[in-house]
């Protein structure tokens, strides 16, 4: 009885404590929690001060009996420190620059080194004159035409039946189904192309919440042998590739961004050597770049030859010629065949393409066209998508999605004005011509990206995956090795 008689005391004596006045509308802190107020999120701190106090460390400037000193953090002044515990704060704080994994290649997958290529003043399209505007478009049909390229493109909407049950689920609301329905095509079309199955390690780029691979692991749940990267720049919250309860595949993320990833240095795929499958779903603009030549370029290379230098070293001749050297030495390429199995991506964000990380620069420059073009066909790309009519820019405020709130899988509501083009635009072009041309430059810039896949050896394909309706960036892009040079399943 005395420690409780003692604990009511003890709290006796806090209820008797003093208590400033709060603001009106704030209310109380609660009990055993800091009472400092954080204006920005509308609410009292939730930190556990020590005892005796009504604040936690990170407010304790606000007790007039505290005289340490409190500084902002030199890694991250969004929080503070007492200044004579600076030196062990910044040992442990969670801002300091950690370790690079072994995976992290400096600029593997960045593409142009020299930025000579990329003109130095790039005036806003709006900023453009009529007679600029019209060179441009006209240079784009040309090209277009001279291409071969078709508004259209062929409809590959299929589905799977490991999705079934919950396309089927009414619980999931319309932005749930619409997901959902994006990710049964996707993997339809990865077993239309033989790609779900034993023995692969399937390496999902910009996985946010891992929502794509949790659907293959599914689709995979009677096949062994498979394994699971997601790789993210990002720390993402409500990841589901924890919640697997399946012993076979193995699950493993990979916080980097794709720019500096080296996968033949992931210390699961140097053990098994699996054949890869690159997959995505949204893939932002330059992202898409740069995971095509983490697969094709850095990743085929460091395969075909483990001592050479790095890809990026080289040029676009050299490593084309070392490729196709080496290609037999390997153990990983036994029998002729290549490391990546596939790729499947659902693109999006032209506009956020880079000429700098963009792998088509030799397609634009053989149809008569540079960076500067380059960059203002990008931008024009968001006219396809921008939401300049009413009933596009309603339905884009009513499709936030489950996964746009934690890792912004969806990105088509993400334009700026200048991105999509001024209103003074609606004097040279209409709604209907601006669309028209912004699908022009997507596919123009989508085609680049074919002719790169198929000069390294590819089949590679667009499709339309998905009805406009679920969603506007409604294209994939798919690409598999060669008959000759399918790499055989590891049992």
């Amino acid at each position: 009885m005395e420690p409780q008689a003692a604990s009511a005391g003890v709290a006796g004596m806090e209820m008797a404590a003093p208590e400033p006045p709060l603001e009106a509308g704030r209310g109380s802190p609660v009990p055993g929690r800091c009472a400092y107020f954080v204006e920005r999120k509308k609410r009292f701190c939730k930190m556990t001060p020590g005892p005796g106090r009504r604040f936690c460390g990170e407010h304790g400037q606000q007790e007039g009996e505290n005289d340490r000193k409190r500084i902002p953090c030199p890694l991250d002044p969004k929080h503070t420190v007492y200044e004579d515990q600076l030196q062990k704060h910044l040992k442990k704080c969670n801002s300091r620059e950690k370790p690079k994994p072994v995976y992290f290649v400096q600029d593997i997958n960045a593409g142009l080194k020299d930025g000579a290529e990329i003109p130095e003043r790039q005036v806003p399209i709006s900023s453009l004159s009529k007679e600029g505007l019209e060179n441009l478009i006209t240079k784009l049909k040309k090209a277009s035409n001279g291409a071969g390229l078709e508004l259209r493109l062929k409809e590959q909407i299929l589905s799977h039946q490991a999705l079934q049950e919950a396309l089927s689920d009414p619980k999931n609301g319309e932005s749930a189904f619409k997901h959902l329905k994006q990710q049964a095509s996707i993997l339809g079309n990865m077993e239309k192309l033989h790609l779900l199955g034993p023995g692969r390690c399937f390496v999902e780029f910009g996985a946010g919440r891992g929502k794509l691979s949790h659907w293959v692991d599914v689709a995979l749940q009677n096949v062994e042998n498979v394994q699971f990267l997601l790789v993210e720049r990002a720390t993402t919250r409500f990841k589901v590739d924890g919640k697997h309860k399946r012993r076979d595949s193995i699950f493993e993320r990979l916080q980097v961004d794709i720019q500096h990833l080296c996968l033949k240095k992931v210390p699961i795929l140097e053990e098994k050597k699996l054949p890869v499958v690159g997959i995505g779903k949204h893939l932002c603009g330059a992202a898409t770049d740069l995971a095509l030549r983490c697969l094709v370029e850095s990743y085929t290379a460091c395969c075909d030859g483990e001592n050479g230098e790095p890809a990026t070293k080289r040029s676009r001749t050299d490593k084309t010629e070392v490729a196709s050297n080496n290609f037999a030495d390997h153990e990983c390429n036994k029998d002729d065949s290549k490391p990546v199995a596939g790729i499947v991506i659902a693109l999006c964000c032209h506009h956020k393409c880079d000429w700098t990380h963009y792998v088509g620069r030799e397609f634009f420059k053989s149809v008569g066209l540079g960076p500067l073009e380059f960059h203002y066909f990008q931008r024009m790309s968001s006219w396809a998508t921008c939401g300049m009519r009413e009933t596009t820019t309603r339905a884009s405020t009513s499709q936030e999605s489950e996964d746009e709130t934690n890792d912004t899988e969806e990105h088509e509501q993400t334009f700026s004005k200048t991105e999509r083009g001024s209103d003074t635009l609606q004097g040279i072009l209409t709604v209907e011509e601006r669309k028209e041309i912004g699908y022009l430059c997507k596919r123009l810039i989508d085609r680049g990206r074919i002719e790169y896949l198929q000069q390294r050896g590819y089949k590679a394909a667009l499709q339309y995956y998905t009805e406009s309706a679920v969603s506007l960036e409604n294209v994939l892009l798919t690409a598999v090795p060669s008959p000759s040079l399918i790499p055989e399943p590891t049992m």
